[in-house]
């Protein structure tokens, strides 16, 4: 009977073990891949990549501040040994899409952007413009996994990068004929030829900037029509848009928001809440997600044309 009780004992404990390591699992287990979603991290994330994978988001900007030797540095404080971004983000971001062919997830269709925004007290040009050619050379060890630009050409990767933070740092991305970042836009190079989609692919700003609507009653009529506006605006010159700096409120307030930017075509939305927007994601899908795949291999691609006659196939596959 003891005998029998201890096994008895032994294959419950079995079993339990085996159910909470299924759900273990299961709770590692990355969510559906959302390429609407982007995040931004909190002010204390000091290792904001894990988080973003595990929920599927289709973007991430990190804030770096320039340190020692060039190095490009991560989360709250001075630069800290092995918090860089080579170390936290661009490593793992880059094994993870080489391990699994050239993707993030197996149902992304568009590339994972990585927006690196220059932040930190020293402002000096020639600063920002040295840890700009560390990126550079760091991204260059990806060359095969990125979209980049060569010549006129557009060639979608896995990841696209942007770059923002740097006064001048589309005059020096123009004079590479080969390059592996692009310039983040603002609504202001709507219509810009000199700042063509090859060289800002994608607008962004905060919702504050143009917009009071905070989410708590309905939309104003006028912000409605400008918001539609600016996307169709954008969408016909080849960009995408991505809005960020979002009011804080409470969560039905923000849900508010996230619903009309969805149905206004908003390509990528970003915002602090990642769970909450996941969430709101999966239920309410952005209007015009873009059904552009990703190649198995580069595909040389000619520069995108305004009023495509499909208006799904925009900029998107950079």
């Amino acid at each position: 009977m003891n005998g029998a009780t201890i096994a008895g004992g032994l294959t419950g404990l079995a079993a339990v073990a085996g159910a909470v390591s299924a759900r273990t699992i299961l709770l590692r287990r990355p969510g559906p891949y959302q390429p609407s979603g982007h995040a931004l991290p909190g002010p204390k994330a000091a290792d904001p990549l894990p988080e973003v994978l595990r929920r599927g988001l289709g973007g991430l900007t990190v804030p770096v501040t320039p340190g020692p030797h060039g190095e490009l540095f991560i989360g709250p404080g001075g630069p800290q040994p092995g918090r860089t971004l080579r170390r936290l983000v661009l490593t793992p971001l880059f094994a993870r899409a080489k391990s699994r062919g050239g993707r993030l997830a197996r149902e992304q269709q568009t590339p994972f952007r990585l927006v690196v925004e220059f932040t930190g007290a020293n402002r000096e040009a020639e600063t920002l413009l040295r840890a700009y050619a560390m990126l550079d050379q760091q991204l260059r060890d990806h060359a095969a996994l990125l979209s980049h630009c060569d010549g006129d050409t557009l060639v979608p990767g896995a990841v696209t990068v942007s770059v923002c933070g740097i006064v001048d740092v589309r005059e020096l991305l123009a004079t590479q004929r080969t390059r592996y970042a692009f310039a983040d836009g603002t609504f202001d190079d709507l219509g810009s030829q000199s700042a063509p989609p090859t060289l800002v692919p994608v607008i962004s700003e905060p919702w504050t900037r143009r917009f009071g609507w905070d989410g708590r009653e309905p939309i104003p009529a006028e912000e409605r029509h400008l918001l539609h506006a600016i996307v169709r605006q954008a969408h016909d010159d080849g960009r995408i848009v991505r809005i960020a700096g979002l009011p804080a409120g409470s969560g039905r307030a923000r849900r508010a928001i996230w619903t009309e930017l969805g149905a206004a075509g908003v390509d990528v939305i970003a915002d602090r809440d990642q769970r909450g927007l996941v969430r709101h994601l999966r239920r309410h899908p952005v209007s015009r997600v873009p059904a552009a795949t990703l190649p198995t291999r580069a595909v040389r691609r000619t520069s995108p044309r305004p009023h495509a006659p499909r208006p799904d196939r925009r900029t998107e596959s950079v």
